[in-house]
């Protein structure tokens, strides 16, 4: 069989527009009691009093949960990074933020909880909050190996390449807060069986959630069980466990029922993590012909007040392109705001922005292709570990994405190219992101019908895990793929990362392949030691697997299936588990994928409004598991970038520390009609380091690149070079 890389349809899209597939909030429990989140007005201070009387004489109320009455948790509740986030759990009575939790009401409808949750009176002090960015920079301090990488770089010497560059460019970028808006809100149903808690929640990661939880109460990890079949979006929102979820947990404890706690949509905007604002300042140089001679990279970003969080912008500097002279830096601006966290390609959306952006000045500045200015300084190294590339396509990117785009059509000056009243612009930019793995296990089981069922504790956000690993384990089966059941989203099955970092498929499919290999393997020999098989005594060489039969390639008359073989054999399923680990590949190569990203985009010359209109990406991700879902994947990621160049900005209110447009009617994301056409193609060369299959994620790299391409067209199109996210009609409308 051949299925991997095959347009497979989703498997589990019939569920989906049946509306048959359950998420966390839709779980039917006996009893079930309902929570409202209450959190703080002010942004920081204490709670003074607390009148609870009037919430709990609402009909049907069954708790109202502050600090002055939550269980004491060992600890406080809290977990060191990496463990956990620093959670706001009602042990104490200070206030970090605006919207940080204070409060569970739990009732036993929503409409009794949501209003006895509005009769809660909480009086406060408040105290001076750090809410300016600009004013609270002078305060920022150096992070602690950010995600478990070098806060700073140094490599060459800057000065020296400063002095051999003829060609200088100074400019600083900057990139709002951007808030995770999901379909799906982050919600978490808790209930006790005795010592033992089963949470049904929206989580990018079953079985980390569940470590988490069980160290916040200090129980046996094995006590808690996480299931998550479906996720209505994730991001990177939902990669940690936050307070609520324990909250829950807690609420459901107090009560003796089962209770359900959906954020509502403002409180996504603050307890929950969010993409921070960034600050990065660039200093290049360059020789006539474009070499590159030094460069120079400080980020500024903020975090909170009670948790260092990084927004990793240089990391991508340090490693996309040949220049021998650099120095990069991450500094945290501390704000008396929820942490930041994960937030699709997190440190690449931000950093590639400004990086690219910067080449694109340099290459105006050396009237200069931005492409050739690329090429010239293309890396055939990892410039940072001097190590070799597991695989680099990026080369055939480029050359294929500008003959699709019709980059040679491209006037170089800005402001050029027009039709009537519309301004053309046509941008690009390299888009990138390393290649992650990490140990999984998985599962295979033949059933005795002649079905089987293949299981790993990894999830899907919505991407295709169900149907990726399912073609996964079809080939090595050899079974057709609708009578195999893959079966995640439980943190009782055979463990497997979160879903991030682009990790998932690169992590779990090949443990899928080997535990079906090794099944498929018990089933041949069954067969071939069974005398009553019409395989027996054929060479093991001359037997395979197809649809489910054991079959002779050189007599396919001769054939067996799985269910009379097990029957024959006493009815008992073939099982095989398999854990697959990452070897020492990391410290011989250099993994990442890469990608060419050619946008156009028209401008009204007396107006400002800005389209897009066409964008070509190429992209070099390794072997691609289903064609169709990872172009959906680069699809959703590409339409980001567009969010993230002309809409998305979370407007804070400094005086209260309040998010003004916390909600979908008012942050802006793109919609149908702001999209056109997106030609999207894959190199598809496996990657032959990585893993047994040559796969590495994709669900990050393809808003990598994008604001920037789109960044870069709009300087092409009007000659205002904005270098402040989003790019909206007033920052390139001319005076």
């Amino acid at each position: 069989m051949n299925l991997i890389g095959q347009p497979l349809d989703r498997v589990d899209g019939l569920l989906k527009v049946t509306g048959d597939a359950r998420y966390a909030a839709e779980f039917p429990e006996a009893r079930l009691a309902h929570a409202v989140l209450v959190t703080s007005t002010i942004a920081r201070g204490t709670i003074a009093s607390i009148d609870a009387s009037h919430a709990e004489a609402v009909p049907g109320v069954l708790l109202v949960m502050t600090c002055r009455n939550a269980p004491r948790l060992p600890n406080g509740g809290q977990l060191a990074p990496p463990a956990g986030r620093r959670l706001s759990l009602l042990q104490d009575n200070e206030v970090h933020y605006s919207n940080e939790p204070v409060a569970v009401v739990v009732a036993d409808t929503l409409e009794h909880a949501t209003d006895a949750a509005r009769q809660l009176r909480i009086a406060y002090r408040a105290e001076a909050a750090a809410l300016d960015f600009a004013q609270a920079k002078p305060n920022a301090h150096a992070p602690i190996k950010p995600q478990g990488r070098q806060t700073d770089t140094q490599r060459g010497s800057f000065e020296d390449g400063m002095r051999g560059g003829a060609v200088h460019i100074e400019a600083t970028y900057t990139t709002p807060i951007e808030h995770h808006n999901p379909m799906e809100p982050h919600a978490t149903m808790a209930r006790w069986d005795g010592p033992q808690l089963t949470l049904y929640d929206s989580t990018q990661g079953v079985s980390n959630a569940a470590q988490a939880v069980a160290r916040v109460f200090g129980m046996p990890a094995g006590d808690v069980r996480v299931i998550s079949p479906f996720i209505g979006g994730g991001f990177g929102g939902k990669g940690s466990s936050w307070s609520h979820v324990s909250l829950c947990a807690m609420a459901a404890r107090q009560t003796g029922r089962p209770v359900r706690l959906v954020l509502e949509r403002p409180q996504m905007f603050g307890p929950v993590g969010a993409r921070p604002r960034t600050e990065q300042h660039f200093v290049i140089a360059a020789r006539r012909d474009g070499t590159l001679t030094a460069m120079r990279h400080d980020s500024f970003s903020n975090t909170s007040t009670i948790e260092d969080w990084t927004e990793t912008c240089c990391m991508v500097t340090r490693m996309l392109y040949a220049v021998p002279n650099q120095v990069t830096t991450h500094r945290l601006v501390p704000l008396n705001l929820g942490t930041p966290t994960f937030m699709r390609a997190p440190g690449e959306t931000t950093g590639s922005f400004a990086l690219e952006s910067a080449m694109d000045e340099l290459a105006a500045a050396l009237k200069m292709d931005p492409l050739a200015l690329r090429l010239r300084n293309y890396a055939e190294r990892d410039p940072q570990e001097n190590k070799p590339w597991s695989g680099k396509s990026l080369r055939e990117c480029y050359q294929i994405g500008a003959e699709k785009f019709g980059w040679s059509r491209r006037s170089p000056a800005p402001r050029s190219m027009r039709d009537g009243n519309t301004l053309i612009g046509m941008g690009m930019a390299t888009a990138t992101y390393p290649a992650n793995r990490s140990e999984a296990a998985a599962l295979a089981r033949i059933l005795p019908d002649g079905t089987a069922m293949v299981a790993s504790g990894t999830q899907d956000l919505g991407t295709g895990t169900y149907t990726v690993m399912t073609q996964v384990a079809a080939d090595a089966l050899g079974f057709a793929p609708e009578n195999i059941h893959f079966a995640l989203g439980d943190s009782t099955l055979p463990r497997a990362p979160g879903s991030g970092g682009s990790q998932s498929a690169a992590s779990v499919s090949p443990a899928v392949r080997e535990a079906a290999s090794a099944a498929r393997g018990q089933l041949l020999a069954l067969a071939l030691a069974d005398q009553a098989s019409p395989v027996h005594g054929l060479a093991p060489e001359d037997v395979t697997v197809a649809d489910g039969w054991v079959v002779s390639r050189s007599q396919p008359d001769r054939r067996d299936p799985a269910a009379a073989i097990i029957a024959r054999a006493g009815g008992k399923p073939i099982e095989a588990t398999s854990t697959v680990r990452p070897g020492n590949e990391k410290q011989q190569y250099a993994f990442h994928s890469f990608g060419a990203v050619f946008v156009e985009v028209h401008v009204d010359a007396d107006l400002g409004t800005i389209r897009v209109p066409r964008v070509v990406a190429v992209y070099d991700v390794g072997r691609v598991l289903n064609e169709k879902t990872a172009r959906s994947q680069m699809m959703g990621g590409i339409v980001w970038g567009i969010g993230a160049a002309l809409q998305e900005e979370s407007s804070l209110d400094t005086r209260y520390g309040r998010f003004t447009n916390a909600n979908l009617a008012e942050y802006h994301v793109p919609v149908n009609a702001d999209i056109d056409t997106l030609d999207i193609a894959f190199i598809g060369r496996p990657d032959p380091y990585i893993n047994s299959l040559g796969v590495r994620g994709i669900g990050e790299i393809g808003i990598t690149g994008v604001p920037a391409a789109i960044a870069n067209a709009v300087y092409h199109a009007t000659g205002v070079r904005v270098r402040d996210l989003p790019i909206t009609l007033d920052k390139v409308m001319r005076v």
